[in-house]
């Protein structure tokens, strides 16, 4: 990117509103690409989860998924960045501003339609005005049909409003012997998962991702390799 690319990076670390007097900066290197807004990098000798600050892309499932991981892999993946550490979330990963080259990571994938901003914690004015020259202009996920621009929060909140009620859930672990949680951190392999409804909920909702092992989207395939 050129100059203006990373004057704007700058410009939203400056302008960031609520974190100004607590930025912690750190160098990593990144590891892996977990989705189109969270990566694993290895700072010094530990490995850190990473989630975008202000930022949310499609779920997996969701239309542009897919493109979004790519989007931040391309620009983030075997390299080295500066993070500056905002907040730790409910699920113990970081949730930082990365940069690559003094280049604001997130704002890039809002700019280029990739993400949309996460309004639920941040209003951010530059974030905003990106976000809305990328619809205007139709980039990446806002020249999909509009039946498909749903946004991630909505998605998952539709996916928990429509997940089987709890009596069902107890019956479908009757034969496990093992009692369901929709508890993000109370279970972490797929030993304990009571059925494959359960599993599949630890992973898309609480970003479980060692449950699936091999990638290809399905939760412990021991429990789920006949479907749910």
């Amino acid at each position: 990117m050129g100059l203006a690319a990373a004057l704007l990076g700058i410009g939203l670390a400056l302008g960031w509103t609520g974190h100004a007097s607590a930025e912690t900066f750190f160098d990593a290197r990144v590891v892996a690409v977990v989705d189109g807004d969270t990566i694993e990098v290895l700072a010094g000798r530990e490995r850190r989860k990473i989630r975008l600050a202000g930022i949310d892309t499609p779920e997996r499932g969701q239309p542009w998924a897919g493109q979004a991981k790519a989007a931040l892999s391309a620009r983030v993946f075997g390299r080295d960045v500066r993070i500056n550490e905002v907040a730790v979330d409910r699920y113990g990963r970081t949730v930082g501003e990365v940069y690559a080259d003094d280049v604001c990571v997130g704002c890039e994938l809002v700019r280029e339609g990739h993400a949309w901003v996460y309004r639920q914690f941040t209003q951010d004015r530059i974030l905003l005005d990106l976000e809305a020259e990328a619809r205007a202009e139709g980039r990446g996920l806002w020249a999909l049909p509009e039946s498909q621009r749903v946004p991630p929060w909505e998605w998952r909140r539709a996916r928990r409003d429509s997940r089987p009620a709890a009596s069902a859930s107890a019956s479908a672990s009757a034969g496990t012997g093992r009692a369901p949680s929709t508890e993000c951190g109370a279970k972490s392999v797929c030993a304990e998962m009571a059925s494959c409804t359960e599993a599949r909920f630890h992973l898309s909702e609480c970003g479980l991702n060692s449950l699936d092992g091999d990638g290809d989207g399905m939760p412990c395939d021991d429990l789920c390799g006949a479907g749910p």
